[in-house]
């Protein structure tokens, strides 16, 4: 039996006015006006993804290149006198100590580094540290700040923001004559660096079809590996931290072309109910994607209407306290969180011991970026065939099981030491590409940007840990692989909380949000839900 639709509209003169018949809308079917549109995975989602992926490269070079630009640097005290002691931070001068206050820098590597330029040895070494945590600060502000703009006026405007603040402070820091401006700098480009992170990723999340989201995940972390290995190669051409600074910089005029090439979230256009401007650019990409036949005005109105029979107040007002107003976002928002934290640390902090390995410091740090990218395809495989909870957890206990063996494994069994450190880099790595699919399956559209950006903010919490739990070792050498080791195994109990989201349709209101991963029997209909549904 052929089923028919009543249309309640008839064209007069171009326009469609009601014609007195009560509309027939089906709620019951879920609409997915975007998917349906353009379809799950077409040229034009590929070639809007492969320009966005190109942010990746700056956002690796921005947060890894503090590793060529303020290395360990042998120096020698040159002022007020030499001394050939071990200890080049005081000198003896005609039997009185004094304090150095010149110095002489190991220039074999590097031509000029921030610890050369500046002089942050000694009393001044705490300068460093610090320029490591206000960057760190830098991308977690970045994160919240970009997260709840774009989930407010869109995702592309940020974007754009973004991309351009990071050009005009990344090449600030290189002409910048003192140390606290390079330290504002740094900053505004750490906070750049957030900003494009959170939004560019949601706008590839929001675009493809359900299928598609672990492939699109991991295309879309592989650059950011890419650009760790090519960090390498451009400190080896640059040795002035100056001269390399502006190398990572210029490249971003490239993303301008982002105001043309990127078009705004379909999904967050109809979430806030901008329906011609997601009718366009639906249309835009069903053209695209050859894609004929489609009433894309008709799909965007049932949408609509869909969405809106669900929609509170709410959704219009949607702040970071939406994570964990009601009880099942709150324990999805907490656990999931805390997976992020869990990674920031594990990732960063076990590719600090591998740099602990000894050897050539820009071989090391290809083979430490290059080593993530087969863990981007075994995420990839592992998403599709097991899930993102299973993923999530498995790479979580291997990634602590291999830190938990470093305890019980000698220093002179360097190999198998080196195969237990990359064992728990991939795993952080599977890890890392599950946990951004998994977020922004979770959080449903109205605070996706808000949920994803906390995320990300989580890992810069857990990176920001890293450096100080590896210091650990001066303590007692177990601590920091015990710390890498349990913290993960905890945070794969806690994914036994969260639901599968595997083939499932992207959450839009508050109310999916919270209905996501609910028993059927646990789902209750709030009144003028039923009302509306009526009315409808």
């Amino acid at each position: 039996m052929k089923n028919t639709q009543t249309n309640s509209y008839a064209e007069v003169n171009g326009k469609q006015v009601s014609n007195g018949k009560e509309e027939i809308v089906d709620i019951g079917d879920e609409v997915d006006a975007v998917q349906e549109a353009i379809g799950n995975l077409g040229r034009w989602q590929i070639y809007v993804c492969l320009a966005i992926s190109l942010v990746k490269f700056p956002i690796a070079w921005h947060q890894l290149a503090i590793v060529f630009m303020a290395p360990h640097q042998n120096f020698n005290c040159t002022s007020p006198a030499h001394t050939e002691t071990s200890n080049q931070c005081v000198v003896n001068v005609n039997g009185t100590l004094a304090e150095c206050t010149e110095w002489e820098y190991d220039r074999s590597t590097f031509t000029e580094t921030i610890i050369s330029q500046w002089n942050l040895v000694c009393s001044r070494t705490h300068y460093a540290n610090i320029q490591q945590s206000i960057l760190m600060f830098g991308v977690l502000l970045g994160n919240i700040i970009f997260g709840n703009i774009a989930d407010r006026y869109g995702r592309k405007m940020p974007l754009m923001i973004a991309v351009v603040l990071q050009l005009v402070s990344g090449i600030g820091c290189a002409v910048v004559p003192w140390f606290p401006a390079l330290l504002l700098m740094k900053l505004l480009s750490a906070l750049a660096t957030g900003g494009t992170m959170v939004t560019s990723y949601v706008i590839c999340m929001e675009i493809v079809g359900t299928q598609w989201r672990a492939a699109i995940t991991v295309l879309y972390q592989i650059p950011f590996s890419l650009g760790h290995m090519s960090l390498a190669g451009f400190a080896f051409l640059f040795r002035h931290w100056q001269h390399l600074q502006i190398a990572i910089t210029l490249p971003s005029i490239i993303l301008l072309s982002y105001w043309w090439v990127v078009p705004e979230s379909p999904r967050w256009l109809l979430a806030f109910g901008k329906q011609r401007a997601a009718c366009r650019i639906l249309q835009k990409g069903a053209n695209i994607n050859q894609i004929k036949n489609k009433d894309i005005p008709d799909m965007v109105r049932k949408h609509c209407l869909q969405q809106n029979s669900k929609r509170s107040h709410l959704d219009y007002k949607a702040s970071f306290l939406d994570l964990f107003r009601t009880p099942n976002m709150r324990i999805k928002s907490l656990s999931i969180f805390f997976n992020w934290i869990v990674c920031g640390m594990g990732l960063f902090g076990m590719s600090q011991y591998i740099g602990q390995v000894g050897g050539n410091i820009f071989i090391n740090f290809t083979v430490s970026g290059a080593i993530q990218i087969p863990g981007n395809f075994v995420a990839w495989w592992a998403m599709n065939k097991l899930g993102r909870r299973i993923t999530l957890i498995c790479s979580n206990s291997i990634a602590g099981v291999a830190a938990l063996l470093l305890i019980i494994v000698s220093d002179d069994i360097a190999w198998l030491r080196l195969i237990l450190v990359c064992s728990a880099i991939v795993g952080m790595s599977v890890s890392f590409t599950t946990a951004y699919l998994f977020s922004g399956e979770l959080f449903p559209t109205v605070i996706r940007n808000i949920g994803v950006g906390t995320s990300s903010m989580c890992a810069r919490i857990g990176s920001i840990s890293a450096p100080f739990i590896v210091s650990l070792d001066h303590l007692q050498t177990w601590l920091p692989p015990a710390c890498f080791g349990i913290l993960p195994l905890i945070g794969a109990a806690l994914c036994f909380l969260l639901p599968e989201t595997v083939g499932c349709t992207l959450p839009e209101t508050l109310e999916d949000g919270e209905n996501f991963g609910k028993k059927p029997h646990k789902i209750k209909k709030n009144p003028k839900d039923i009302e509306a549904e009526a009315a409808l």
